[in-house]
């Protein structure tokens, strides 16, 4: 006992809680990586320990970490709309058009059909489950199209889904969120001015608002964001806080205009740089990631913290099946209404059914209103935090659980994928994904060479351009079909930082790199066990194959049968040829130090040789 009250006194210093809200957060980040689970379910449960749960075993019945008492309840709003403004530009820093050309009108009817079902649905089960009033019940259902960008993300990455599906639930899980905050807005402007002919001239006066002044506005930050990168009125070691200037700027004019039309006039102007050519922002946007994720962890931290016990204990069954009807009846029921006439398969449609987790962005704006409800004295609003809450928690776990067997019983998931992601665009690097695209192989080349990567587009390869460090690259990268992951960079450390990334993705087995010597030794400074699998031999660096594809070497696939045999083979392209991949019954295999290839008849060698020694045995 004695602990938890020195633990509530030292976080109730200023200096002393926050670094427990930025160590818890961080810490619960990697215990979730560490133990494979959704973060945000780690994050929730370290804020609700300091917080609430904490109040159970000190004496004095103070909890070790108070947000309130340690920011102030009007500066705590504050952050966390700030808070939520930069993650949904960051998010919408990640959405580009060509990845929803198809199914343009399928995102278009979630965010405006769907939600006006979702709304309506939860509004009624909040009434009839919850026991809250009709006008309460209307703002908890308008939270409720919110959904988890910052959840949906890490689960499209684990299940990996094939076709349309991951790109329309990543598109929708960002632009939902404006749109369900403009609905809370709604209800609240209603709320506070009462029902009544001025209440709906208000409401239809803040829809108007947020479009125009959101929109606008949000627009207009991006171009001038262009601008001052194009004609490079700053250098570079400042565009990253201009870019959070305009940001911060943008969403507080909005919202002085207009309650929470700063969360479309953020989403619009991430959006409008994702998809403008004229200006490089891959920088902005992994700084974005770095911050997203602090960000994320400290509210986490904070918002579990903020709920009293009370509002633990007053989560019932109720609760329960409140998300219950959300998870089999709304999100269903919204999805199958949107998707009329799409072309949509009733796999997808079922999939898409199975995944709509509520997140970071849902409670934070639940927090905000019960904190202004509150303070107008409006009775039952104390309740919305714990309620949405509970449907945080309740559809995590859910979606977090069906949604990777979903998708392998409805065959949306990659079972083999053969594709390959190959780090470094250089001249040699492209010629070796052009023969494996010519082999029916999906191949993508990663580089932030922009020269690199513009011949690379010249000769038809999929191309991306960014630090594969970056940790936003790795959520941007289309992963469908991808099985592989292929570093040939000249960087030793690069790679093996890029290989242990691809780690959790692809597994060890179908990570490679180049192998490096350094004084002789073999991998360099770096211990083994970090790196990727030793490509094409634990003789073959980087400097190898530059020295063999400056004399001219190239790429050739050959097919072994009865009649040309391996050694036939070794016959006609000399003792020097070395085979890089083998192709046998669509799938491929990458020739290593540690399981050299053995070619047999009915093998597609890929192999690098040189025309001298073919022109020789000729």
């Amino acid at each position: 006992m004695d602990v938890i009250a020195t633990l509530a006194g030292t976080a109730s210093d200023a200096l002393g809680g926050l670094a427990l809200v930025v160590g818890l957060g961080v810490g619960a980040q990697w215990l979730a990586w560490r133990v494979r689970i959704p973060s945000i379910l780690m994050l929730l449960a370290c804020g609700l320990a300091v917080g609430p749960l904490s109040t159970l075993l000190n004496s004095d019945g103070r909890p070790i970490l108070d947000p309130d008492a340690l920011i102030g309840q009007d500066l705590l709003i504050a952050l966390v709309s700030l808070s939520v403004a930069l993650i949904l530009y960051e998010g919408g820093l990640t959405l580009r058009f060509s990845e929803i050309s198809r199914v343009r009108g399928v995102v278009g009817n979630l965010v405006t059909i769907g939600a006006v079902v979702t709304w309506a649905l939860s509004a009624a089960a909040a009434q009839q489950l919850l026991g809250l009033s009709v006008s309460l019940a209307v703002l908890l259902g308008g939270l409720m199209i919110v959904t988890g960008p910052t959840v949906v993300g890490p689960m499209l990455q684990h299940i990996r889904p094939i076709g349309s599906v991951g790109p329309i639930l990543k598109w929708e899980g960002i632009v939902i969120d404006p749109i369900g905050a403009l609905a809370a807005v709604l209800v609240f402007e209603v709320i506070l001015v009462g029902h009544n002919a001025s209440a709906t001239n208000e409401a239809i006066k803040a829809v108007l608002l947020t479009i125009v002044v959101g929109g606008g506005l949000g627009a207009l930050a991006a171009l001038v964001l262009m601008m001052v990168i194009k004609r490079f009125w700053v250098p570079d070691f400042l565009q990253n806080p201009i870019s959070i200037l305009l940001v911060v700027l943008v969403f507080a004019l909005c919202d002085r205009i207009q309650h929470e039309s700063g969360l479309l006039a953020v989403t619009v102007m991430g959006i409008v740089l994702a998809n403008q050519t004229t200006a490089n922002v891959g920088h902005i946007i992994e700084f974005k990631e770095n911050l997203r994720v602090l960000i994320i962890s400290s509210l986490f931290i904070v918002l579990g913290a903020r709920l009293q016990i009370e509002d633990i204990r007053s989560i019932g069954f109720e609760a329960v099946g409140f998300v219950l009807i959300l998870i089999i009846a709304v999100r269903p029921l919204a999805v199958w209404v949107s998707t009329v006439g799409s072309g949509l398969s009733t796999k997808e449609k079922i999939f898409l059914s199975c995944l709509a987790p509520r997140g970071i962005v849902a409670a934070a704006i639940a927090s905000v209103f019960a904190l202004a409800l509150e303070a107008r004295g409006i009775d039952g609003a104390e309740k919305l935090v714990p309620y949405t809450f509970a449907v945080i928690v309740g559809t995590v776990a859910v979606y977090g659980l069906i949604g990777p067997i979903a998708a392998k019983r409805l065959a949306l998931a990659d079972q083999n994928p053969q594709g390959l992601i190959f780090l470094g665009a250089q001249s040699w690097s492209r010629m070796i994904a052009s023969v494996l695209k010519d082999q029916g192989f999906k191949v993508l080349v990663v580089d932030s060479n922009y020269d690199n990567i513009r011949q690379a587009r010249m000769a038809g390869i999929p191309t991306y351009t960014g630090n594969i460090l970056a940790e936003h690259t790795v959520s941007e990268i289309d992963l469908t079909g991808m099985g592989r992951f292929v570093a040939l960079t000249p960087n030793n450390e690069v790679n093996a930082l890029a290989a242990q990334r691809f780690f959790r993705l692809f597994g060890k087995r179908y990570v490679y790199q180049l192998a490096q010597k350094t004084d002789g030794k073999r991998e360099g400074a770096m211990s083994h066990e970090s790196h990727g699998r030793s490509l094409f031999g634990a003789d073959t660096t980087f400097a190898t194959l530059d020295s063999r594809f400056n004399k001219g070497h190239i790429v050739k696939a050959t097919t072994l049968t009865d009649e040309f045999t391996y050694q036939d083979y070794r016959t006609l392209y000399g003792p020097r040829a070395l085979i890089l991949f083998t192709i046998e019954n669509k799938r491929i295999r990458v020739a290593t130090a540690d399981a050299p290839i053995e070619p047999a008849s009915g093998q597609r060698l890929i192999s690098l040789i040189d025309p001298d020694d073919l022109l020789f045995a000729d």
